[in-house]
């Protein structure tokens, strides 16, 4: 078992099936920063960003969802790296995040139905099973059932933007197998309802992101790391579940994949932004550690975990639990030095305020937006600012998200007549 025992520390390096050795066992994991410039492309506030991370003592940075379609993104701010992106924007993010040393993965990701009423472009899902939010289920578009060539197109657009983000300088790519984007829908009973081999068993739910891997791992160095974040659980009764994850974890150990990081929930059941809905997941940390644990005894695979870690004791009894590395996200927004400030024994220097709304949907939306806020902060060269409220840092994402959807909107209407020409096979 290679489960990835870490009896030496945060601080001792962990060296992955692909030969890559990462400093330590402390992720800055991936986070929507929804902050494409011009062209949907990395800018210098990215660079920025990534920058300070990387300067912060983290032995590994995930860069928030890059999209490998130029037409279904989550929000306007999205990055697309697809056949026809420029490389250099790509170059410059990933040398930013390298520049101290650490290790530089790009999460690639493909939104299915979790796509914004208002944008432009498909939303495309297993089946025709809409996102549903309650009251906020209008938010999104209806998603049509993709047909056995949009299938195939999205698995080679997966490995499109694999080799090209090898071909920019990154280290390695996190599949997005995790919050209910496209490939966790195909792996969910509640939403792929399908009949042909794409549904019905887990064998044929899990098709897709096996087909993903497989087409990634031909086409990239074997030095090139490749890692999947998956749901430890989707805490939606009859969805996808812990017993699941585990076979699908096995599903991948023989397909050369480096690294599972574990959530969990979708936009339905928000878990991931600390309201569990699961008896098991109810600590104020490591949102997940129980169910990973349990996975951690049987995976022939590194695991990560990802999820409310702020504490140095968390992140070591994390470890403990022969989880190989903890993933932080908010708090690294809040305190982008905390790798190095472990190392010193000083804690994080700053928490937000916890969103109190009863409306979860719209808590976990405003807790997105605080954290997004700092991220801006910090691409400018400013200090975080944890004292923000979540309604002001809502008002203000929309105000940022609008501006960038007149941008979308535009730039994707130069590109739709030559991407609707492009065959499927000819974009690798």
């Amino acid at each position: 078992m290679s489960s990835g025992s870490t009896s030496s520390g945060l601080f001792s390096p962990l060296q992955l099936r692909s030969g890559q050795i990462l400093r330590n066992r402390i992720a800055k994991a991936a986070m929507e920063e929804g902050m494409a410039g011009r062209a949907q492309l990395p800018d210098a506030r990215l660079v920025a960003l990534y920058r300070r991370w990387g300067a912060g003592g983290a032995g590994l940075l995930i860069t928030g969802n890059v999209m490998v379609h130029a037409e279904a993104l989550t929000g306007p701010g999205g990055i697309v790296l697809d056949a026809d992106a420029p490389l250099e924007p790509f170059t410059a993010w990933a040398q930013a995040g390298k520049a101290a040393g650490a290790a530089m993965w790009m999460q690639i990701s493909h939104p299915g139905r979790q796509v914004q009423a208002a944008m432009p472009g498909v939303v495309w899902g297993p089946s025709d099973v809409a996102v549903d939010m309650g009251r906020h289920s209008k938010r999104f578009g209806r998603p049509i059932a993709m047909t056995p060539a949009q299938i195939g197109a999205t698995i080679t657009r997966f490995a499109t933007t694999a080799l090209r983000a090898e071909q920019a300088g990154f280290d390695g790519v996190e599949v997005h197998a995790a919050h209910g984007y496209l490939l966790s829908q195909f792996l969910s009973p509640l939403v792929n309802t399908r009949t042909d081999e794409w549904g019905g068993s887990l064998e044929n739910r899990a098709r897709l992101l096996l087909e993903v891997v497989r087409a990634i791992r031909a086409v990239v160095s074997p030095s090139f790391a490749v890692a999947v974040k998956l749901n430890s659980a989707d805490f939606q009764r009859g969805g996808f579940d812990a017993d699941d994850a585990q076979q699908v974890i096995a599903m991948l150990a023989p397909l050369g994949v480096d690294l599972v990081e574990l959530s969990g929930g979708s936009y339905e059941s928000p878990a991931m932004a600390g309201r569990p809905t699961d008896g098991r997941t109810a600590a104020r940390e490591a949102y997940f550690l129980e169910l990973a644990s349990e996975l951690a005894r049987t995976s022939p695979l590194p695991l990560m975990l990802t999820g409310g870690i702020t504490r140095r004791e968390t992140a070591e009894q994390v470890l403990a639990n022969n989880v190989a590395v903890i993933g932080m996200g908010t708090a690294l927004a809040l305190t982008p030095d905390l790798p190095n400030r472990w190392r010193e024994n000083l804690a994080a220097s700053a928490a937000l305020k916890p969103v109190t709304w009863s409306d979860k949907a719209a808590a976990a939306m405003a807790g997105m937006a605080m954290v997004r806020y700092q991220m801006r902060r910090l691409a400018r060269g400013r200090n975080p600012a944890p004292g923000v409220g979540p309604a002001f840092a809502l008002v203000s994402d929309q105000i940022v998200q609008r501006r960038a959807l007149r941008g979308y909107r535009v730039w994707l209407a130069t590109r739709k007549p030559r991407y609707a020409a492009i065959p499927a096979a000819a974009e690798l």
